[in-house]
């Protein structure tokens, strides 16, 4: 089997989805490995790189006539014509985008999303997503500190002493909790919430203080460890009671995603107005239409003496890195998938009877076969 490489045509896309190293590991797996020209230069990868690891340099028509297995960050579109037989793997927005997934099944092409991997003991080495949160909450402190006027860390100076900024972490799932870290690191005093009581000890560990509100979360999380979407008199209450948390810090970093849906809002124009001038907000869910009332994605907006920081691809900031981690993601489900025997079969083997397989597969024989991908199409029809 051939693995093809495209180079992402996404705006603002600057990772690939295997880097030359990666290249080696599919070719010592038995696979050969074709790499569209120019695929990881955005991220500091050259062509040449990749034929020193063995890949072939293809252009877009050749590699995905002739790839069975396309590795890529954004699978739909997938930056190329699909035929059936051919196996698509990455980035698919199954639940914020169906239609596009109905488009691929209909190519005859078989897809699995990156998104849906299940968090299981034996799937944390192709958890992209937790990589991806990885950076953007590293990420989102970095665009914080450079943004605001105040310097992180406590200094005693021949000049008197300057005292911490203030940083308030909105979730503490995987990119709030590197939030927490990274602003540690830089010397802030660091508040976090969670709707997740369970996750209190994680934020202390850091060095944070968690925030509790006397409000009620029950069933705040699903099985995989996610939060839950909650109802909307839950966020009225929360916002009401986090007026006054917001208002004292000076730097405020949201990290609230729903698979699917619209990012809960969270913070009001009312909250944003009873911060200091001066005073920065990151919202790392800019893509789905964010945590922040006053949020444009890919935008900086400046409201009353605050700034809004909106980056709908954070990753995509630090893309050597975020190549890297999501390269080692996928070419380990990659492997996953072939099993044993699988590198000297025609095609990519498909069995549903493994949890890893059957949750990331979105379509496949001309159909999309995804249970939860089908009732959010129902929904939206």
């Amino acid at each position: 089997m051939r693995v093809g490489i495209p180079k992402e045509t996404w705006p603002g896309e600057t990772r690939v989805a295997v880097i030359p190293a990666g290249a080696a590991a599919l070719k010592k797996a038995g696979l050969d490995v074709a790499v569209e020209s120019g695929a990881g230069a955005a991220a500091g990868f050259t062509d040449d790189a990749y034929r020193g690891q063995g890949a072939a340099i293809l252009n877009a028509t050749e590699l995905f006539e002739g790839a069975d297995i396309l590795l890529t960050v954004r699978a739909t579109p997938a930056g190329g014509p699909l035929h059936a037989g051919q196996a698509v793997i990455g980035f698919a927005d199954p639940l914020g985008a169906p239609d596009a997934i109905h488009q691929v099944a209909a190519s005859g092409a078989t897809l699995l999303s990156m998104e849906l991997m299940p968090r299981i003991t034996r799937a944390q080495s192709m958890d992209a997503l937790s990589s991806m949160a990885t950076i953007a909450g590293y990420k989102a402190v970095l665009l914080a500190a450079n943004a605001s006027p105040r310097m992180f860390p406590m200094l005693m100076t021949a000049a008197g002493t300057i005292s911490s900024a203030r940083v308030f972490i909105v979730g503490a799932g995987v990119a709030g909790l590197q939030a927490i870290a990274t602003a540690r690191r830089l010397g802030a005093k660091v508040e976090a919430y969670d709707v997740r009581p369970a996750v209190k000890e994680q934020v202390q560990s850091l060095g944070g203080k968690f925030v509790e509100l006397p409000i009620e979360s029950a069933d705040a999380e699903d099985k995989g460890g996610y939060a839950k979407a909650q109802d909307e008199s839950f966020y009225r209450r929360q916002r009401e009671m986090m007026l006054k948390v917001v208002a004292g810090n000076d730097v405020v970093i949201t990290t609230a995603l729903i698979p699917g849906k619209k990012a809960p809002t969270l913070l009001t124009t009312e909250m944003v107005e009873a911060m200091a001038p001066g005073s920065v907000i990151v919202d790392l869910a800019a893509e789905r239409g964010g945590n922040c009332e006053l949020t444009r994605p890919d935008e900086v907006v400046r409201h009353k003496g605050v700034t809004i920081i909106g980056p709908s691809n954070p990753p995509a900031l630090v893309p050597y890195h975020a190549s890297q981690m999501y390269s080692k993601n996928i070419i380990t489900f990659v492997t996953h998938l072939l099993g044993k025997t699988g590198a000297q079969q025609a095609t990519l083997p498909i069995d549903t009877s493994d949890e890893i397989t059957r949750e990331t597969l979105l379509t496949r024989d001309g159909a999309v076969v995804h249970p939860r991908v089908l009732e959010f199409s129902k929904a939206g029809a």
